[in-house]
């Protein structure tokens, strides 16, 4: 079994992946003045669910052929910057930007490298790349502008994870489709 068959088979993590981002970026776009200590909190919430939903991503094998060791990287990286978050809410706000803006920087370049190895057995696997490369753009941004204004930042924060969270959406449902047109 190939790599883009193991991942067509577990669309429905990339499916609650996307809906937690979808549903995290709301969040911010509907309340765009939060207080730092619930942008912190929101945050860490999320990279933690995203950690832990790659992670099971990338060591859940149906045939148990192995592990992916991209999905469990990205996981393990999710959890530290979700578990960090949360252990030291009190942490200065150019160091959450910093943080959310690696994560972000590094959530992309992992999901650029899948997309191009899924492009020969996966049709819309250009979707995942385009969803690493607005991660990539967003967390270039936070990095090198972090003095923007906080509105401005939950604004940027809210857009991302919901162009995010409908992108995974999308390659996740058309993963669906590709595992229902095998089984028939």
């Amino acid at each position: 079994m190939t790599t883009g068959q193991r991942y067509i088979r577990n669309w429905q993590a990339i499916a609650l992946r996307g809906g937690a981002a979808l549903v995290f970026g709301v969040l911010f776009l509907l309340w765009p003045r939060p207080s730092l200590l619930t942008l912190v909190y929101i945050f860490g919430i999320f990279a933690l669910v995203d950690g832990v939903l790659a992670l099971v991503s990338g060591i859940r094998r149906p045939e148990a052929r192995g592990v992916d060791w991209s999905l469990v990287i990205l996981g393990l990286v999710g959890i530290a910057a979700g578990v960090v978050t949360l252990i030291w809410p009190g942490i200065t706000g150019l160091i959450l930007l910093l943080i959310i803006g690696s994560w972000a920087a590094a959530l992309g370049l992992v999901e650029i490298i899948i997309g191009v190895e899924w492009r020969r057995e996966i049709p819309d696997a250009w979707l995942l790349v385009l969803t690493g490369i607005v991660s990539v753009i967003f967390g270039l941004i936070v990095l090198f502008a972090p003095g923007a204004g906080a509105l401005a930042l939950a604004t940027l924060i809210g857009f991302f994870a919901v162009v995010y969270g409908v992108l995974h959406l999308i390659v996740a449902f058309r993963l669906r489709a590709l595992e229902e047109g095998r089984r028939t």
